[in-house]
């Protein structure tokens, strides 16, 4: 991404509200909960606090706006991104939406604690707009207060980031800030509430339109407005398909199948889970969008999931992913259903999703194997014997895959059952491997080191072929978790050190090994660590 040039101070931010200019508005100005019919937004203001410091920032997002380190570190910066203070050109909004959640029609939901500031215009057509999560109470906020606690708050700003250097879609984390005010949350819904430090984060994104932007009037039969969106959104974020046109909805819907294939390829690569896939929290862009009870899989467990509401049916589960992306988007496809008026195009484009997903699956498969090129004939059950072997242990997925490159192409030792040392660091039982799994791998490295001598390749390229597709570094649970408990006691250096590390995630950088290490005994079944809920 390029970045846009400083500006001088932040009164100098260019802004061009088009979400906010070119879409209608709740006529009503109070901010009391409501259904609200007609409207894409509700013009709200965020709420003001008494004491907000800044905890952290990225330098990396700071840029893409055209602000300055120093500019970041100064209190005008604090005050605009708590929402204390407003800048000239600044129309905050919160959007009106619907959504499935968990598989069922939830009406309309909308930004219940996101509050959007503006549309920053950094030149070239370069729109980013900024969005407040936890400034206070919108009319979508429902039973809540529209505020954020900053456990919550640390995972989003940190994951986003992280997201973004490891090569995944995400919206952007541009600050933390605590408010210096105290927000009940009950964590686990026990009937426990206690009383946490509060917090905003500031999220960063060309667009923050989810499938459930265009559910809602949809559901309501309300055709004109959402042509309204469909024809902005194609204007906004996909000018290259030209006029809007039933042909160009085609097109779009098929564009936003093929961006969500991607998306949900690059989290099965790295063992992200998002957690709450609902349709509300589904980037019309691709993007990574909400994080909440996210997770990351540690011992590789097709049927994990970091979220407690989800623990008894798994629909969010890591296996379950792909599917889910299909579902979702067939939600959105009923949705558009009324300005294409043919269900055969809409079905066409959600099979191109799953060839395309499974297209992408298996480059990406062959690229953390370090193969050159799929071979379906062979790769096919190389890959599935794989993971049924990862899967008969447990086995700590980012470290197994990462230490694979260093297995060495020829077996010295034909009769060496044996685990290769490498590949050792991996298990977090050694005593669940018994003579069965060591014949079991074994056969299968056998398999896996004749496949690699018939690629006409380097070890040195086939290393960095999958170096670059397996990260060593990623945002363990228990790692945020740490950082959370140090940030509630005043200790911000383990942020520091977390943005530092997750900026280079697939280089070794011996100095930080370890944070590359498996998750330890104790955070076995810890809060924060194991399972999250949606409390925040």
């Amino acid at each position: 991404m390029t970045h846009s040039p400083t500006v001088p101070s932040l009164d100098d931010l260019i802004f061009d509200n088009r979400f906010f200019r070119d879409l209608p508005s709740d006529p009503i100005q109070e901010n009391s909960r409501r259904q609200i019919r007609g409207a894409c937004y509700s013009r709200v203001t965020p709420r003001k606090v008494s004491s907000p410091h800044l905890l952290a920032f990225s330098p990396e997002v700071a840029r893409l706006l055209g602000i300055s380190i120093e500019t970041c570190r100064s209190s005008d910066f604090t005050e605009i991104f708590v929402g204390n203070r407003l800048l000239a050109g600044m129309n905050p909004y919160a959007m009106c939406y619907g959504g499935h959640q968990f598989g069922n029609w939830a009406g309309q939901l909308g930004d219940g604690r996101a509050i959007n500031l503006g549309e920053v215009d950094t030149g070239k057509n370069s729109h980013w707009t900024l969005q407040l999560k936890g400034a206070g109470p919108t009319p979508y906020s429902r039973s809540a207060d529209g505020l954020a606690v900053l456990r919550s708050s640390l995972r989003e700003f940190l994951c986003s980031e992280a997201m973004h250097h490891l090569g995944i879609p995400t919206t952007r984390g541009l600050s933390l800030i605590t408010t210096g005010e105290q927000v009940v949350r009950d964590m686990f819904y026990d009937g426990h509430p206690k009383e946490e430090p509060g917090a905003v984060v500031c999220r960063v994104a060309q667009s923050f339109i989810r499938f459930g932007n265009f559910e809602l009037p949809a559901s309501r039969k309300d055709i004109n407005l959402l042509k309204q969106l469909v024809d902005f959104t194609i204007r906004t974020d996909f000018p290259h398909l030209g006029k809007p046109s039933t042909a160009t909805y085609l097109q779009w819907f098929n564009e936003v199948c093929e961006k969500t294939a991607i998306l949900l390829v690059h989290w099965m690569r790295v063992g992200f889970v998002h957690g709450v896939m609902n349709t509300d929290n589904m980037s019309i862009t691709g993007l990574t969008i909400d994080y909440g009870p996210y997770g990351w899989v540690e011992d590789f467990d097709p049927n994990w999931t970091p979220n407690t509401t989800d623990s008894q049916g798994r629909r969010y589960c890591f296996k379950n992913q792909p599917h889910i992306g299909q579902w979702n988007l067939l939600q959105l496809a009923n949705a558009i259903y009324p300005l294409i008026n043919d269900t055969l195009p809409l079905q066409e484009a959600l099979n191109l999703y799953t060839s395309s997903f499974q297209e992408k699956w298996n480059v990406m498969m062959t690229g953390k194997l370090g193969l050159k090129t799929f071979q379906p004939h062979i790769d096919d059950t190389l890959i599935h014997e794989l993971l049924g072997i990862l899967q008969s242990v447990e086995t700590d997925m980012t470290i197994f895959f990462r230490n694979l490159a260093e297995l060495s192409p020829i077996q010295e030792d034909n009769n060496d059952q044996s685990i290769p040392a490498p590949l050792r660091e991996a298990y977090y039982l050694p005593e669940q491997i018994n003579k069965e799994y060591t014949a079991r791998l074994s056969n299968w490295l056998q398999k896996y080191r004749k496949r690699l001598q018939e690629d006409d390749q380097t070890v040195e390229e086939r290393t960095e072929r999958m170096n670059q597709t397996n990260p060593k570094y990623i945002l363990r649970n228990y790692l945020a978790q740490q950082a959370i408990d140090k940030a509630e006691n005043g200790d911000t250096t383990m942020i520091e050190e977390l943005q530092d590390l997750i900026r280079y995630p697939y280089d070794e950088q011996p100095e930080k090994n370890h944070f590359a290490r498996k998750r330890p005994e104790w955070a076995r079944n810890r809060p924060g660590c194991s399972m999250l809920s949606c409390s925040s």
